[in-house]
């Protein structure tokens, strides 16, 4: 019942925010920040910051490191507030403050539909715009620019990533030369290798379900590579039916994995985070995640692996005449947006830096790729950087994540029933069908 009355929540919220802005009149010019002689004004500015990650974690450090230092090296009138909110809470927050005109100067949320949604409400700010007034457009990298306009379908650019990422399978080396297994690049060579994995007495796959995404992300490769990479745009657009029978089958194929005991035991309890130090303590053999992981790889401490004991492969084609192995999972994160009321001149110099100086910053301190350019040397790169520099450079097309084309209701009933699914106390017909019923109730 908390559930259904927070999606209810949810759904009216987002309705009066849509509501409001149909009846909005003529949406005033932006105020733009230009640079005219290249130095900081100097403008005294408070602004305020919504995150999904803590100060000490992940790009929370990235985050506060460049505005603490803006604060204390350029802008000494500058200051900022940095407000937490847990990832399962990121979209109704956003929809409470939208609705209320109070959205943060600055607020981490997801690509795709979700800011489709408040780019046609008028509510963020088109930021490729800004910095070309603020002639620091450049510091974008183009493939994550690309990327971010075709997942929101807009015509331009309303965030900024916060990675440039492949997706795939990460394995233990050892592990797999225990078991006497190399690599897969199809799927049926997979199959073999998690059979083999599991009667060596190896647990062939680790999966953050606890944190779902870990979970629908397993659904989605097998669906693409049935389908194609528009599968789950065809799907959102109406043309095709979630419960149709390729999707059921990507459905059924991570039940299935969860039934052979695949993924061990209270599978539904473990979070990405543990899921990935089951990999690299040898717990586990396989874990799908992202080209971010390799930050982690890149921690002696939480990598027992060492710098050369993990490997990575793309997710293994069933048709390479429907999705081929250059096609790869891409995403750039979840991303920065701005409020377009509350975007000012000061607002507008501290974006500036901002994009002038992530690149550099993530790649040295975190040897990851975040979407913007860098010239960090690649001699003083780790193996896992490099890989994942590799990997990202030899991507000839893209499909994204199984929620990217998802409405906010659609994407919490996939999320939410997956655990049900993979405990098998619901078929992936029901699945697909209880995705597919409140498709149809949104529309």
């Amino acid at each position: 019942m908390k559930k259904l009355l927070s999606m209810l929540l949810a759904l009216v919220m987002i309705t009066a925010l849509f509501s409001a802005c149909a009846k909005e009149e003529e949406p005033e010019p932006e105020v733009k920040a230009t640079v005219e002689d290249g130095s900081d004004p100097q403008i005294k500015k408070t602004i305020k910051i919504l995150s999904m990650w803590a100060e000490d974690n992940d790009n929370g450090i990235l985050i506060n490191s460049i505005a603490n230092r803006y604060k204390e090296e350029v802008n000494p009138n500058f200051d900022f507030e940095y407000e937490l909110v847990s990832a399962d809470n990121l979209q109704m927050k956003i929809a409470t403050l939208a609705a209320s005109n109070d959205l943060p100067d600055i607020f981490v949320y997801e690509s795709g539909t979700p800011l489709k949604e408040l780019v046609e409400a008028g509510k963020v700010l088109n930021v490729g715009q800004a910095l070309k007034d603020l002639d620091a457009y450049s510091y974008l990298n183009p493939s994550a620019v690309s990327l971010l306009e075709s997942l929101a379908e807009t015509d331009g650019l309303y965030d900024l990533p916060l990675g440039l990422n492949i997706e795939g399978f990460w394995y233990n080396k050892a592990l797999f030369e225990d078991a006497g297994v190399e690599a897969p690049t199809t799927w049926d060579e997979f199959e073999a290798v998690l059979a083999k994995l599991h009667e060596a007495g190896i647990q062939p796959l680790s999966c953050g379900a606890g944190d779902k995404w870990g979970a629908t992300r397993l659904v989605n490769a097998y669906t693409v590579r049935l389908l194609g990479a528009d599968a789950m745009t065809q799907a959102a657009n109406g043309k095709t039916n979630y419960t149709d029978e390729a999707y059921v089958a990507g459905a059924a194929k991570v039940q299935e994995w969860a039934d052979k005991g695949y993924f061990g035991e209270g599978v539904t309890t473990v979070d990405m985070n543990t899921a990935g130090t089951m990999l690299t303590s040898g717990q586990a053999a396989i874990f799908y995640n992202g080209s971010w992981f390799a930050s982690n790889l890149n921690d002696a401490s939480y990598n027992l692996a060492g710098e050369d004991g993990i490997g990575f492969f793309n997710v293994p084609v069933v048709d390479p005449s429907i999705s081929d192995e250059n096609t790869y999972s891409m995403n750039c994160g979840n991303i920065l947006a701005l409020s377009k009321d509350k975007y000012d001149e000061g607002t507008g110099w501290f974006l500036k830096y901002f994009v002038e100086e992530i690149g550099n910053e993530a790649m040295s301190t975190q040897g990851s790729v975040k979407g913007y350019n860098y010239t960090v040397p690649e001699g003083d790169m780790s193996g896992y950087t490099k890989l994942v520099l590799d990997k990202i450079n030899s991507a000839k097309a893209a499909f994204a994540w199984y929620e990217a084309k998802m409405n906010s209701e659609v994407s919490t009933t996939a999320q939410e029933n997956v655990q049900t699914l993979i405990n098998g106390d619901m078929t992936p017909e029901e699945y697909m069908q209880s995705i597919q019923d409140v498709y149809d109730l949104s529309k």
